[in-house]
């Protein structure tokens, strides 16, 4: 550890190169936790099966990749069918669950995510998988630095689709019923909306965002039928640190989380990365933890 700690002294570049890598990995991970964002804020349930629908979208493209279908065209038709799954899961699973309290959402979806995992691995076997973009990489500081195009392509359409969504809730009347819904369902339901039509198009708009990420994650990293519980965490981390309807601080904390890991990777061993995303989250809710408690206080 301390040998790898004094590499990064001794050659800066190493940090550049692993700045660079946790950037492109962070926009990814700021999508599928936007989306986890959505769900909780709008319906409060804590979608434990957030990381296997990324899984699942890095399965379409792989799958798609059989025919000789490149991973960007397979972005937008993995977006569709993980629209269409998130529709049909919130009819026949979240919709009995949604007004109920958290515990029983937390079951419900982790029963669902060791469903998917088990089909996947059925499918597709316990090996780890990746799809071949097929793009070239720029070499900076005498091959010291290499960004594969995968990675910057993946970060300029994971800005692009965040860009829309964005768009989207702001200006589209869902978006706005969305937005009306997460701040106070009752008055919404008065008002004309149909919270049960909102609530069935944010999750299946969770599970699409998903889908599109795990497009992006099987295009410049790996997929494996058991990984999608990192991502569960990863998404985790993000939202418990910057807040519910906080865009900018899950977009911020998105790329941070990307950089921490890449680093942790490097300094304590790639063995160790998973351990401390799982660090992290118990980091961020100790932290937020003694936030509540400093509240209380002053209440008093």
């Amino acid at each position: 550890m301390l040998d790898n700690i004094q590499v990064l002294i001794v050659a800066p570049v190493f940090a550049v190169d692993l700045l660079l890598q946790g950037l492109f990995i962070g926009a990814i991970f700021a999508l599928a936790a936007y989306g986890l964002a959505l769900v909780w804020g709008v319906m409060n349930v804590k979608n434990l099966c957030q990381g296997d629908f990324v899984i699942m979208g890095g399965y379409i493209a792989f799958t798609m990749s059989w025919f000789d279908i490149h991973p960007i065209i397979a972005l937008p038709v993995a977006f569709v069918l993980m629209f269409a799954f998130g529709w049909i899961v919130y009819l026949l699973i979240i919709k009995r669950v949604v007004d109920r309290d958290m515990f029983t959402s937390l079951l419900a979806t982790f029963g669902l995510s060791l469903l998917i995992q088990q089909v996947l691995q059925l499918i597709f076997g316990p090996e780890v998988q990746t799809t071949d973009a097929g793009f070239d990489s720029i070499v900076l500081a005498d091959s010291m630095i290499i960004l594969p195009w995968a990675r910057i392509i993946s970060l300029i359409l994971a800005s692009v689709l965040a860009l829309g969504i964005i768009v989207f809730m702001k200006y589209s009347r869902m978006g706005r019923a969305i937005r009306a819904t997460a701040q106070d369902p009752r008055a919404a339901r008065v008002l004309g909306v149909d919270t049960n039509l909102v609530y069935a198009f944010t999750y299946a708009l969770n599970a699409a965002i998903c889908g599109a990420a795990g497009v992006l994650v099987a295009m410049i990293w790996v997929i494996q039928p058991y990984y999608g519980i990192v991502h569960s965490i990863r998404a985790f981390v993000i939202v418990t640190a910057a807040g519910l309807g906080n865009l900018p601080g899950v977009i911020a904390a998105g790329f941070g989380l990307g950089i921490a890991e890449k680093y942790a990777d490097f300094v304590f061993g790639a063995e160790f990365a998973v351990a401390a995303v799982v660090s992290m989250l118990i980091i961020v809710l100790v932290y937020r933890q003694l936030q509540l408690y400093r509240l209380r206080q002053v209440v008093r």
